[in-house]
C-alpha cells in the first residue's frame, strides 16, 4: 500500500492491476501526465481492500488528500456503504466524489466503446487473433454473442487481461474513449490542480 508521496496531491484507486494500465493509456491519449500532475494511481488488489486503503490514506495524510476511484457497478452498494453516502442515488453521489462506475467492468467497457471489429483489429495487433478464432469455435462458446466471447477471451491467458485493454485503448478514436475512465482522469486533473 505504501505511503502517500510528497508530490502527491490526489490518489486514484483502482481494483487491479488491469484497471491502473487502462487509466493511465487512457490518460496518456488525454494528455494527461497524471504522474506529473501529483495523481497516484494505485491498485487496490481488488474492491474489498477499499476500506483498508481509506483508512491508511486517512491516517496518513496531512490534511484532507482527495481519493477518487474506478469500481464496478455491480459493487455499488460496498463502494457506497464505505465511502460513507446512501444506497438511493448512490451512482451519482459516488461521481460527485469522483468514483466511477463501470457498467460491467472494465474489459467490458473497453469493449463496448470500441466494438468487436476494433477489439478483433487489437487481437490481431498482439498476435491473439488465431487465439481468439479457436477459443471462438469451443463448444462453450460458439452460441456466445462475440461480445461476451471477447470478455470471457480478456481472462484466458496469463498476463493476457493487463495488456487487453490497453492494446484496445492505443486503437480507439478519442471520441470513443469510455466514459468512466475519461471523466476519472479529467476528475484527478482538476482536483490535483486545487
Amino acid at each position: 500500500m505504501g505511503a502517500v508521496g510528497i508530490a502527491c496531491r490526489t490518489v486514484v484507486l483502482v481494483e487491479g492491476a488491469s484497471d491502473r494500465l487502462a487509466l493511465a493509456a487512457v490518460a496518456a491519449r488525454l494528455g494527461a501526465d497524471l504522474p506529473a500532475a501529483g495523481v497516484d494511481v494505485r491498485s487496490m488488489d481488488g474492491i474489498t481492500n477499499l476500506r483498508q486503503h481509506l483508512a491508511v490514506l486517512q491516517a496518513g495524510a496531512a490534511g484532507e488528500l482527495p481519493v477518487l476511484g474506478l469500481y464496478d457497478a455491480n459493487e455499488v452498494g460496498y463502494v457506497a456503504h464505505t465511502v460513507g453516502v446512501g444506497a438511493s442515488g448512490a451512482f451519482a453521489e459516488l461521481e460527485a466524489l469522483g468514483f466511477y462506475a463501470c457498467v460491467r467492468d472494465l474489459e467490458d467497457e473497453v469493449i463496448r466503446a470500441a466494438g468487436p471489429d476494433l477489439v478483433e483489429q487489437a487481437l490481431h495487433a498482439a498476435g491473439d487473433l488465431s487465439r481468439f478464432r479457436v477459443f471462438q469455435g469451443q463448444p462453450a462458446q460458439r452460441a456466445r454473442p462475440i461480445e461476451a466471447q471477447l470478455h470471457r477471451f480478456a481472462g484466458t491467458a496469463s498476463g493476457r487481461k493487463a495488456r487487453f485493454a490497453v492494446d484496445i485503448i492505443d486503437l480507439l478514436p478519442d471520441d470513443r474513449m469510455p466514459r468512466p475512465l475519461v471523466a476519472l482522469v479529467e476528475t484527478a486533473m482538476r482536483t490535483s490542480a486545487r
